[in-house]
């Protein structure tokens, strides 16, 4: 298994912060982390922050975690691709998602019906432009060149590429099997290792039903990482993240991670914690232990290295980890630790039970 790790999101964008993130970012190239991933919510955009990375490391892996499609024309998506694969030597990765309905249509005034068509178009125009074609494409979002105007079909002057991954962060059934046909990776999100077939497992169907080959198609999925001996003291300071995750990522009526949690065996809890926030209740004390040992990595090193069997069984290919800790030393002291166990776990021989079979339970 190779390991990433992720930077910004929402509240990112002070200078200070920045700054500390270079430097710790930095030190996990070192430490031998494969790929770092870029967040883009409302906070830092997820392009210049790699522009820079780009600069200042020699050999781990720059993507974004994810674009918003709904942010960007996907011939600008398309450029900018170009241009970070030529900047990076080809270390670049580009992760496309659909966001939801409040920033896609509360922050760039996009209506949001449709994401998974917007998202095709979105993959279709890029590979056209990866591949030095001329740009041409007849969709419901997108229609190129707009009709009756004075454009013509043009062609990228920037030289084809079409080594450049495209990994998708996808939630829904429909979602998943596309991302099987189309995608070089999946940016996992909701994973639950012992429940893989409602996420990875529809992949691989969409891989199968394209007829690609087996280990086309990345898989990569984790969560917080942070050793200890009391394992209740490091669930409970998670609960009101997930509940928010669970309550408030979303409308109502559209809250793709509570619908990928239910389907993962966890639907009484997940709209039980769901009502309960749209109540007013933060709905903490609601979040299932369960869930929160089984999407991240939590407890003693025996523990925590039983849990990383458990995605490694589960089909997972990169683990995405989120160390924890009081300082940033502390934090790549984590990190450090859990890099040695992934290394030790993927030389040992891996199950070869079918995807969904799972372990019983990672958690203790």
């Amino acid at each position: 298994m190779r390991t990433a790790i992720g930077f910004g999101g929402p509240a990112s964008g002070k200078r200070r912060d920045w700054d500390e993130q270079v430097e710790f970012l930095r030190e996990a190239e070192r430490l031998g982390v494969d790929i770092l991933w870029s967040a883009e919510a409302w906070g830092m955009d997820g392009v210049s922050t790699l522009a820079y990375l780009a600069a200042v490391t020699e050999r781990v892996k720059l993507g974004t975690g994810i674009l918003q499609i709904s942010a960007r024309a996907p011939a600008m998506t398309a450029m900018t691709a170009l241009s970070m694969a030529a900047m990076t030597g080809d270390r670049f990765i580009l992760g496309l998602g659909v966001s939801g309905p409040q920033v896609v249509e509360g922050l760039h005034g996009v209506p949001f019906a449709d994401p998974l068509g917007r998202l095709r178009e979105t993959v279709d125009i890029c590979r056209q432009a990866f591949a030095g074609e001329r740009i041409s494409h007849e969709g419901r979002h997108h229609v190129l060149p707009l009709p009756g105007g004075q454009g013509k079909s043009l062609r990228l002057s920037q030289p084809a590429n079409d080594t450049i991954e495209i990994w998708l962060a996808t939630l829904g059934p429909k979602s998943l099997r596309y991302t099987g046909q189309a995608a070089d990776g999946w940016v996992g999100v909701c994973f639950v290792p012992s429940c893989p077939e409602v996420t990875w497992g529809q992949v691989l169907e969409g891989a199968a039903a394209a007829g690609r080959a087996p280990g086309s198609v990345a898989c990569q999925a984790g969560g917080a990482v942070e050793f200890g001996d009391d394992l209740e003291a490091l669930i409970e300071p998670r609960r009101p993240g997930v509940a928010f995750t669970l309550g408030a990522m979303g409308s109502a009526t559209a809250n793709f991670y509570n619908d990928a949690y239910c389907r993962a065996g966890f639907e009484d809890e997940c709209r039980g914690v769901q009502r309960l926030w749209l109540d007013g209740d933060r709905a903490a004390a609601a979040v299932p232990d369960r869930l929160i040992t089984e999407t991240n990595f939590l407890g003693t090193h025996e523990q925590v290295t039983d849990q990383v069997r458990g995605y490694r069984d589960a089909g997972v290919d990169v683990l995405r980890l989120q160390p924890e800790g009081p300082t940033a030393i502390d934090r790549l002291d984590t990190l450090d630790q859990m890099i040695d166990i992934v290394r030790d776990v993927s030389a040992e021989p891996a199950s070869t039970g079918p995807v969904g079979t799972g372990p019983a339970n990672t958690s203790s």
